[in-house]
């Protein structure tokens, strides 16, 4: 198996797992502690966060099909930052109050459009 496609499968895997928990962990410890609004954003993040292990392991599977590409591994790379920035903020500005985190989640939503678009530049570009 080609590293780019272990690695993404890797972390693609974990993240997967993760938002499991994390979703879990919203719905059932968080329900009673947060108001309606926090849980919502709460939710958001994990939303996002699961769509993006998603397209981790869509990378993989890609890497595992076209030769190593640079394009993918920005690709994964910016996914998974975009899931630390986005949904992690998401994350601790629910469960904190503190409203400055939501200025670095724009920053994980371009990482995102990012990472997509290089997905589509490497399929565009292989053999």
């Amino acid at each position: 198996m080609p590293q780019t496609a272990k690695v993404f499968l890797i972390v693609g895997s974990f993240n997967a797992a993760l938002v499991v928990l994390l979703g879990a962990f919203g719905a059932h410890a968080l329900k009673a502690r947060l108001s309606v609004e926090m849980l919502a954003v709460y939710q958001t993040g994990v939303h996002y966060h699961l769509f993006h292990a998603l397209g981790l392991l869509a990378v993989g599977l890609v890497a595992m099909q076209i030769s190593d590409s640079a394009y993918l591994r920005w690709s994964g790379w910016l996914m998974q930052a975009g899931i630390v920035l986005f949904s992690g903020s998401l994350y601790l500005l629910s469960v904190s109050g503190l409203r400055w985190l939501g200025m670095i989640t724009p920053f994980g939503g371009v990482a995102f459009i990012a990472a997509w678009m290089l997905l589509v530049a490497a399929i565009a570009k292989s053999p």
